[in-house]
């Protein structure tokens, strides 16, 4: 995919994601330890800004950055978005590209550099031709902070010198101001470094996400609404409800006019899809099970998988039947199906990890 292309799905996606500020760790593999980010008991959810989307007429310069140089931070945060990285890497990543490169895709630099990072195929980055390419050099510097233990909530310089292994380690804090102005710009957030953490009940359960319920259990006009939706921004962390298994992984959309796969790396359609999107579902102890449905992208977490209350398993979004972005979660009393499905306001007030109203 072309440049042009990624900074185009940025303008047009990335200005309604990610209103949550308390970030967290998330794996690009799905077999990683998705419990790297912890929950802390009696944390407060931070409360979250109002989205903006970015101006019409395409991504412009933004203060001292032009067009081009804009247009790969889009990129980069395009790229960070897909991955399922959270916004302070992004950040992170931003930062890192302008200190490097000026955010400029340069064919060369000092000894055998590459890229927007600079990154050098001596070191084992890749080819020169694929470290060319900002999608496969965004992702590579995602997988190495990725692998970084703790990244989120280090200082930006400390985390970018543990990938870049720079001779000027203190260079990226320079950049900071500007990476954040750019951010903030594309997406109407804040990617500062807040605190990676959930409210955990004396009970052991948590939100899935902070957000109002806009659509109540098996009401009269929707009978067969088996859960609740929770209002979230694109992009917003999902945590596990409680400690258990992952149960299910599943991309669930199906195109109801040809009855063929609709794909849920893409939004969904209230009247053309039908389906969860991708979703998981985790069984805990007790035979109870909670799904979370209409994920922006594969999940964070595999089948198997143990999971603590608190994880992040995956990011909202809005594919499979859905009319836009968030958290469709749903609890059940035995098995995954229908029939067993109970009110997740009242369980979720019972086991002291309440609902937003």
């Amino acid at each position: 995919m072309t440049t042009r292309v990624l900074s185009g799905i940025a303008f047009a996606v990335v200005g309604v994601l990610l209103l949550c500020t308390g970030l967290a760790t998330t794996l690009i593999s799905t077999g990683g330890d998705a419990g790297a980010c912890r929950p802390t008991t009696g944390v407060t959810p931070l409360a979250f800004p109002a989205a903006r989307s970015p101006a019409s007429g395409g991504i412009g310069p933004i203060g001292d950055w032009n067009t081009e140089q804009v247009g790969n931070a889009a990129t980069i945060t395009t790229v960070g978005m897909r991955l399922g990285v959270p916004p302070r890497g992004w950040l992170i990543a931003v930062a890192t590209a302008m200190q490097e490169s000026s955010l400029i895709n340069t064919p060369g630099g000092d000894r055998d550099s590459v890229g927007l990072f600079q990154q050098r195929p001596s070191q084992g980055w890749g080819a020169p031709a694929q470290l060319h390419d900002p999608q496969y050099a965004a992702t590579t510097f995602y997988q190495r902070l990725q692998a970084v233990d703790g990244w989120p909530a280090m200082p930006l310089t400390e985390a970018a010198q543990r990938v870049q292994r720079s001779a000027y380690p203190d260079a990226y804090a320079r950049w900071e101001p500007d990476a954040t102005r750019i951010v903030a710009a594309l997406t109407g957030v804040s990617a500062g470094p807040a605190a990676c953490q959930a409210t955990v009940s004396a009970q052991g359960w948590a939100q899935p996400v902070h957000g109002d319920v806009s659509s109540a259990f098996r009401t009269a006009a929707r009978p067969g609404h088996n859960g609740v939706d929770l209002i979230v921004a694109k992009g917003t962390p999902i945590h596990a409800a409680s400690a258990g298994t992952v149960t299910v992984v599943r991309c669930n959309a199906v195109n109801v006019r040809t009855g063929r796969n609709w794909g849920c790396d893409r939004d969904g359609d209230p009247a053309l899809t039908r389906g969860c999107g991708w979703y998981v579902d985790i069984t805990h102890l007790g035979g109870v099970i909670t799904r979370y449905c209409h994920m922006l992208a594969h999940p964070i977490v595999a089948q198997g998988q143990q999971v603590a209350a608190g994880d992040v398993i995956g990011v909202a979004g809005s594919s499979g039947h859905s009319s836009g972005a968030h958290l469709h979660f749903e609890v059940h009393l035995g098995d995954h199906t229908s029939g067993t499905a109970v009110d997740p306001v009242a369980f979720m007030a019972s086991v002291g990890a309440s609902l937003k109203q």
